[in-house]
């Protein structure tokens, strides 16, 4: 794990891409020094908690989850007729898991060191506390995705791709239909790939969404200034974007 040191920083924005995400306004927040995992948490890691423990996920208790339609064949496409209205391109796939991430017929063993993916808050949380953790507040992770920089656009400074080198792992090309991958990967990448922000943390934005502690508010107050966490809602909170969502979703994002 990686020290974080404590400090103030300011959280949220003034100018949200998406208002709906409750990301503003921007409000001076102090911290207390925490640790933070390096990397997100990989599909071997997460086996052994799996072989250790016994542990059964949401989505394979429940059967099914939802995939990216990117990753899934014709084939698969076809057998489904039913979408997310807002974002017909997630579709529910029968015996989708994280063994499984696409589905029956798919497995992670080429992919022991991506993120495990199909994890809900209640698994995240189950993993935390076998491993002696916990997961990060909202404020936490989004001060540690800074990585100690103040008024930058992304983790590592103000453009996507700095001399032309790619720092995350995200949508290239026209959304949702075609991707180039001009980062090298068209699913998730390498727990390890790409260049860590000024805390050493790796991935941090892109590849994968993140679990935070906090509950999803829209409102904040000024008395959320030191260590604050967010507790009634019936929704639970994610940061830090995907392998396939495009720019808009690195800016620290809910």
């Amino acid at each position: 794990m990686v020290a974080i040191p404590g400090g103030v920083f300011t959280m949220g924005t003034d100018e949200p891409e998406i208002q709906q995400d409750g990301e503003w306004p921007a409000r001076r927040v102090h911290v207390n020094s925490f640790y933070m995992d390096q990397y997100e948490v990989s599909n071997q890691e997460f086996e052994r908690f799996v072989n250790s423990t016994g542990y059964l996920t949401e989505a394979e208790k429940f059967g099914d989850s939802f995939v990216f339609e990117g990753m899934l064949s014709e084939e698969v496409k076809a057998e489904i007729h039913q979408a997310v209205a807002a974002a017909p391109w997630w579709l529910p796939v029968k015996g989708a898991n994280w063994r499984q991430p696409e589905g029956p017929g798919s497995s992670i063993l080429s992919r022991m060191d991506h993120p495990v993916l199909h994890v809900s808050w209640n698994d995240a949380v189950a993993f935390c506390t076998w491993a002696g953790k916990r997961l990060p507040t909202e404020a936490e992770w989004e001060y540690s995705c800074r990585g100690g920089l103040e008024k930058r656009l992304f983790p590592w400074g103000n453009k996507l791709q700095p001399k032309g080198q790619h720092y995350a792992n995200i949508w290239q090309g026209v959304f949702p239909s075609n991707n180039t991958a001009e980062d090298g990967y068209k699913g998730t990448a390498p727990v390890t790939a790409f260049p860590p922000n000024g805390y050493g943390l790796y991935n941090i934005v892109g590849n994968a969404w993140e679990w935070t502690s906090d509950w999803w508010a829209v409102h904040h107050s000024a008395d959320e200034a030191h260590n604050p966490v967010k507790f009634a809602s019936a929704v639970k909170l994610m940061g830090g974007g995907m392998f396939c969502y495009k720019l808009h979703y690195l800016f620290f994002s809910r």
